[in-house]
């Protein structure tokens, strides 16, 4: 499996209804993509939830990379890029990814990167990652994912919610405009 998240900073004073807008009408063209986990269409407004920024940042959770390779080389990614540039593409080698049967109705993410020390035990992190991702399905999450990333020696741990969860202090939060999952 192989997470995967892209993302936009958009000025101060955009109209965040754009983007609204566009996930309402580009969202289920992805529902039932080939190899698709799931693609939670992310935003979040400037001051919301403490974010910085506007931002557009989409999720994914690939089943196998020919998934995720078959998107960025499609015409979906293609338009994307047309419209909003180039992104800096994050991948993650999955951990452990835990989705419920209720996964439809989350309304929320979170997610936090983490910098992994160099010469840590990754052994050790993995079984950390792992216990927060339970941790987190406990607390309620209706999917969670931990991964890492040894380019840049980065962890990532994302969790989707139905209701706003209490956070800390360098996660971000994003509001879910729409959820592709796999045909039934």
């Amino acid at each position: 499996m192989i997470a995967m998240q892209y993302g936009f900073t958009l000025p101060a004073d955009y109209d965040m209804s754009i983007i609204e807008r566009r996930i309402r009408e580009k969202g289920p063209l992805l529902d039932g993509f080939p190899d698709l986990g799931f693609k939670a269409y992310l935003s979040a407004r400037k001051d919301e939830f403490g974010s910085r920024d506007n931002l557009y940042a989409p999720f994914y959770l690939w089943q196998r990379p020919e998934g995720a390779s078959d998107f960025l080389c499609g015409p979906g990614f293609e338009a994307l890029t047309g419209a909003f540039g180039w992104p800096q593409v994050s991948t993650w080698i999955v951990w452990q990814a835990e989705v419920s049967p209720e996964i439809a109705a989350s309304g929320f993410a979170t997610r936090d990167i983490i910098q992994t020390q160099a010469y840590a035990s990754l052994a050790d992190l993995r079984r950390a990652e792992n216990a927060e991702a339970e941790a987190d399905r406990a607390r309620g999450a209706l999917a969670s994912v931990s991964g890492f990333e040894p380019t840049t020696w980065t962890r990532v741990r994302f969790s989707l919610w139905k209701d706003m969860p209490e956070i800390g202090r360098h996660t971000q939060t994003y509001r879910i405009g729409h959820l592709s999952l796999p045909r039934p």
